[in-house]
């Protein structure tokens, strides 16, 4: 087969089923190919087939296998596999679905009866089809004269030993080789492999390897045909079946949990940054201590570190340009985000989840040289982890609402959907993804939540707006993707008010609003999701913050739904009469204070020689530091002062909070595959195509270009003729073929229409790219009038 004999294919399908082609296979057109015969090459490349194949249910690839068994020369039948498939009671109609499915992917093209696979099929599939080995003949002629003796082969055959006959029935199952220990082949053996090779019954091919002939297998393939035993149904699932509401109670109660758990971490990111390691990955100890901080468990704070990283909420800021060495800070996006409603912010972790290169899963284990594996390294890559994700999801999405499948059924069922893909690592990689979905909340009682469902629709969706195609449209106002409004309908109404308790705690009987959750973090320090505490430290840090006394009085009478406890009260105006009593400015710096014993104390105070404060008056102290040095060690000291600018006026401050850079990009960092989560929109599809076709005509016209234009030189002589058919093509406005030399030294030749000619270049149009090229005078080897041809 050639890559012409594809391209013909490729070029006489029609539109619709062009870009069903590349629905299924987007890679081949990243980048877009020049014309029909690149895209032919490229669909037959070793790296292309093996990625479609993966795609592949195991039916399919069986049918493939019966393909390729069936071959004779260069093509197979359908009729023939027909025949085959009829022994292992298979209706046809699947067969011919299956071979549908595979004229889709352009694994296999041409008539039902001269199918030709694609040759690279066979250097990535087994090089036994069917599990079937070679002739007897082939491999021993002793082998091929027992194989010829059919009564004698099956007479042979019941004489072997139970050991010898699980070896065969083994093989016979394919595939139909087997590795031995060498002790097996050595005459004086006794074993089970030395009996069947003293019979002829096997072959060996190597110092310690053994084959079973093809007529051996379909004897023992007797009854289940000479393909064996064919799957044209994925293997039977126990789904128990729950109400679907309780799937979603289930989920909507861990989405909640998800998001205190994300933003307690990235607050405590962001109080205490930890170093980023000269591998790019989180610290164990940082690890340990956040899981402990956060109240999850290590595996799940690795989890929600890949997930808020991911999402942009965390990045990098370098503290140290000649070390290189820097630390991780929430980011700008993280501000935003806590603005956003529970539904709106576990929708951007979950969407970050599903597409991100990375497999928290992985963490703590070791890689290649023995070293431990930590969160945000780079070794966490794996280009193939969204597919994973998005496959073991699908599914629980085929099945009805409200069943429910365990991890080892979907893995069974995967196996089936994509064998290619599926192995040991892969397995583990399923099973980590399923209980990944359960903590994100994406699933509940081991089923898929209904707005699970619509996120994962959402993501596979072409995109495209059929009344704004090239979404260009500007939306009104910010509206909820469907699956987080869905989820907006079971999560509890966001409150504003509280229940403030006896013990100076505050409960919080349910999610707060934005407003709320602000008051609250200045206030109160959070002690569980629903639960704050008010103590001296937050009343002045309220203080500092600008609230008055009174306006604490009145905030929390507001939003209280139980009457304010008195020891509240006293609390508030106890840290109010003390605080701001003390003022400290720039002298460098200097404290005052109306009442001159306090001004003693801090002057006899040991903990603050250090300062050097020195008595101006009765009532002021100045200090060689700064004014933000020295109202911390006041603070530190147990002192209450609050700073104020040049004209006595208390400055007010909130807690600054340092953020850093989002993290680039994964693909950055390691190897991905470009094309792992590539969605192609219908517009850009219709694109892709007009220029495939486009460049196509456009090679197939250069094919056809006069012998004298596509010559490597041109002799001064015909030079100057060229230059004059140019002149007459421009002044009749007619086409010509034009020979140039290119940039690169290479010769090229083109259909153009003359559109001016002078200072040394020729500007012409191409009518077929609609482009205006322009051509060095000196460059042009030959010109013929199409009209000539």
């Amino acid at each position: 087969m050639t890559t012409t004999s594809l391209a013909d294919q490729l070029r006489a399908l029609p539109d619709d089923e062009l870009a069903a082609l590349i629905r299924l296979r987007p890679d081949l057109v990243i980048p877009p190919p020049s014309d029909f015969s690149a895209l032919a090459h490229r669909a037959q490349s070793r790296v292309a087939v093996a990625r479609a194949l993966d795609a592949l249910d195991q039916f399919t690839l069986e049918i493939l296998d019966a393909l390729r068994y069936t071959r004779v020369g260069h093509s197979s039948s359908v009729e023939a596999v027909l025949a085959l498939t009829a022994q292992s009671g298979v209706e046809a109609a699947r067969v011919r679905a299956a071979i549908d499915r595979l004229r889709a992917y352009a694994l296999v093209f041409g008539p039902d009866s001269g199918l030709r696979i694609v040759g690279a099929v066979d250097e990535v599939c087994s090089p036994y089809p069917a599990g079937l080995g070679r002739p007897a003949e082939e491999l021993d002629p002793v082998a091929g004269a027992l194989a010829a003796d059919a009564a004698g082969l099956r007479r042979t055959l019941l004489a072997a030993p139970p050991a010898a006959r699980a070896v065969l029935d083994r093989l016979a199952a394919g595939p139909p080789v087997g590795t031995v220990a060498a002790a097996s082949l050595q005459p004086e053996s006794d074993s089970p492999i030395r009996w069947l090779l003293d019979r002829h019954l096997l072959v060996a091919v190597g110092r310690d390897s053994v084959e079973l002939p093809v007529e051996v297998s379909l004897v023992l393939r007797r009854d289940a045909g000479p393909l064996g035993q064919l799957h044209p149904d994925p293997p039977p699932m126990e789904t128990p079946q729950r109400e679907p509401a309780q799937l979603d109670r289930a989920g909507a109660g861990q989405v909640l949990e998800l998001v205190r758990n994300a933003e307690a971490l990235v607050e405590a990111i962001g109080q205490d940054p930890p170093a980023v390691l000269r591998s790019g990955g989180l610290g164990v100890r940082e690890l340990r201590r956040y899981a402990k901080l956060v109240g999850v468990e290590e595996q799940q704070a690795a989890l929600l570190a890949e997930v808020v990283t991911a999402a942009g909420l965390i990045g990098e800021e370098i503290i140290d340009n000649k070390r290189i060495e820097s630390v991780f800070l929430p980011t700008l996006a993280y501000d935003a985000w806590r603005a956003f409603g529970i539904a709106a912010r576990w929708h951007r972790l979950a969407i970050a989840w599903l597409t991100m290169t990375r497999a928290p899963a992985l963490v703590g284990q070791r890689d290649e040289r023995d070293r431990p594996i930590n969160a945000l390294a780079p070794e966490l890559s794996r280009p193939g982890a969204p597919v994973q994700r998005r496959a073991a999801l699908q599914v629980l999405a085929d099945l009805a609402p409200g069943q429910t499948a365990a991890r080892g059924a979907v893995v069974e069922t995967l196996a089936w959907r994509a064998p290619r893909r599926i192995n040991r690592g892969a397995t583990a990689g399923i099973e980590a993804s399923l209980a990944e979905a359960a903590f994100l909340g994406l699933t509940g009682f081991d089923g898929l939540t209904a707005y699970g469902r619509l996120l994962l629709a959402e993501l596979t969706a072409d995109g495209a707006d059929p009344d704004d195609p090239l979404g260009i449209a500007s939306p009104e106002g910010f509206a909820l993707p469907g699956s987080a409004t869905a989820l907006d309908a079971l999560l509890p109404t966001p409150v504003d008010h509280v229940l403030l308790q006896a013990d100076l705690s505050v409960i919080v009987p349910g999610p707060p609003e934005p407003t709320l959750a602000g008051e609250l973090e200045l206030l109160g320090l959070q002690e569980s999701a629903s639960v704050y505490r008010i103590n001296a430290d937050t009343v002045r840090r309220s203080l500092d913050a600008g609230y008055s006394a009174g306006d604490l009085h009145a905030l929390l009478a507001r939003r209280s739904r139980t009457p304010v406890p008195q020891t509240l009260a006293y609390l508030i105006d106890d840290v109010a009469r003390r605080h701001g009593g003390m003022r400290i400015g720039s002298a460098n710096s200097y404290v005052r204070s109306d009442d001159e014993s306090v001004i003693a104390e801090v002057l006899a105070d040991r903990r603050l020689q250090p300062l050097g404060l020195r008595r101006l008056a009765p009532t002021v102290l100045a200090c060689r530091h700064t004014p933000s040095r020295l109202l911390e060690a006041l603070r530190e000291a147990g002192y209450p002062p609050v700073q104020e600018d040049a004209t006595g006026a208390a400055v007010l401050s909130r807690p600054k909070a340092r953020r850093g850079s989002p993290r680039p990009t994964w693909a950055a960092r390691g190897v991905e595959d470009p094309t792992a989560s590539v969605r192609l929109s219908a517009p850009r599809l219709a694109g892709v195509i007009e220029q495939i076709r486009r460049g196509d005509a456009a090679a197939r016209v250069a094919r056809r270009a006069p012998v004298t234009v596509r010559a490597n030189g041109a002799s001064g002589a015909a030079h100057t003729e060229a230059l004059e058919v140019l002149q007459q093509a421009l002044r009749d406005k007619t086409r010509v073929w034009v020979g140039y030399v290119d940039a690169h030294g290479a010769t090229a030749s083109r259909l153009v229409r003359p559109v001016s000619m002078g200072s040394g270049y020729l500007r012409a149009e191409d009518e077929r790219t609609e482009m205006l090229h322009t051509f060095a005078l000196h460059r042009i080897t030959g010109a013929v009038p199409e009209s000539d041809i």
